[in-house]
């Protein structure tokens, strides 16, 4: 694949990067509008200079071998985390086996006890360094966030292993789980920078090639190892971003056919077995945050929709002989997010988290499919938006 600015007034250098979550040549333009001051734009870059500011000066060094608990492998380069929503027995003396509590979050599993919340950093400082530097062409900016990604991905000391075999393991129950291969669902966060900062040869051949490397184990750990397969084989949000880490990996590593593969079943595994003819997400309203969790699973099918446009495989029109589609899943949300209806399902967070989540959504739906309820629907939010998204899926005036 390349990216194809048509007859864009994008920089040749733009058409150097082929994006694989983002339009290279669209968000070149939003640097145009930036030096016109448009505000549509202007407090989204702000605050992801100031979110690069705080990053590039953090000397914390951000690691697997940091956490407290060791996974059982005993190594502290393999990823662990616990699932998040399971407490200690009260009835038993030790606790064990650890039973579910759906949507509460046991303070366990986060902090430093765990890998959770320095995977979430890393990915955030290098997301915002990376793009930082693609807005301005600072260089301190690209240097930091390649100092990151070599601490996680390259430096024998620190590196993390390219698995997620103790991924939201569970005190009494197991070590790890395929479900926790979620921990990473937004690998897009690490993709992205990588190519800008490919694009820019911000990587010597050896750190390029140690990249490409953990990728290439870790994309092969997805497909064949027990956990990669269950996840592969679950029905609902956890099988729609395990689509979305293959199908992404796979297109970075030039994968094209693999990617293809997967995009296309998205059809007939996903959307047939997760969206109802009406639009709803049965797996995901029973859960005790159903707003959020339909808004999070709608976001993976849209990830899935843009990455398939790459590849000849159209998921945003796609429907099914009756009626289940992505644009589906969008419009039984929409009313809900314009304040039309009340949301009557369990939601035992905060809702304004969800309709975030939602707004966003509306964002990238209405950048890619034109759809003009999706553009008002943005646009109906207080305005400007801080959120990155803004920047990267730019809705032009």
């Amino acid at each position: 694949m390349l990216c194809n600015c048509g007859n864009s007034q994008a920089p040749a250098e733009a058409q150097k990067i082929d994006g694989v979550f983002v339009d290279f040549c669209e968000i070149e333009k939003v640097k145009e509008h930036l030096a016109k001051n448009d505000a549509c734009f202007e407090a989204a870059y702000n605050e992801l200079i100031e979110k690069a500011q705080i990053a590039v000066t953090d000397n914390e060094e951000l690691s697997v071998v940091h956490k407290k608990k060791v996974p059982a492998s005993g190594d502290k380069h393999d990823y662990y985390s616990m699932g998040p929503y399971w407490w200690p027995d009260p009835s038993k003396a030790d606790g064990l086996p650890y039973i579910r509590r759906d949507g509460e979050i046991n303070p366990e599993t986060r902090g430093d006890n765990v890998d959770t919340g320095m995977k979430s950093k890393f990915m955030a400082n290098v997301e915002s360094l990376t793009w930082a530097f693609y807005f301005t062409g600072d260089d301190k900016y690209a240097d930091k966030a390649v100092e990151l990604l070599e601490t996680w991905f390259v430096n024998i000391a620190t590196k993390m292993n390219p698995n997620l075999d103790y991924a939201q393991a569970i005190p009494g129950i197991c070590e790890g789980r395929g479900i926790g291969i979620i921990d990473f669902h937004y690998i897009d966060k690490l993709i992205s920078p990588i190519q800008i900062l490919e694009g820019r040869n911000k990587f010597d051949a050896e750190t390029k090639m140690a990249i490409h490397e953990w990728f290439e184990q870790y994309l092969e750990w997805l497909i064949s190892s027990k956990n990669g397969i269950d996840e592969a084989n679950t029905k609902n949000n956890h099988a729609t971003w395990y689509d979305v880490q293959v199908a992404g990996i796979a297109l970075f590593l030039d994968k094209t056919e693999m990617a293809k593969t997967v995009l296309e079943e998205v059809k007939s595994r996903r959307i047939a077995n997760q969206i109802e003819p009406d639009g709803s997400q049965p797996l995901e309203i029973a859960r005790t945050r159903s707003l959020s969790y339909s808004g999070m699973n709608t976001r993976g099918f849209i990830y899935l929709a843009n990455m398939a446009q790459n590849v000849g495989v159209d998921l945003w029109n796609f429907e099914t002989p009756d009626g289940r589609g992505i644009q589906k899943a969008m419009d039984y949300l929409l009313p809900y997010f314009a304040g039309d209806e009340s949301w009557t399902h369990q939601q035992i967070s905060n809702i304004d988290d969800a309709i975030g989540v939602l707004k966003l959504n509306y964002l990238i739906g209405a950048v890619k499919t034109g759809e003009e309820k999706y553009v008002n629907a943005f646009r109906s939010v207080a305005e400007p938006s801080t959120d990155l998204e803004v920047l990267l899926y730019p809705l032009f005036l």
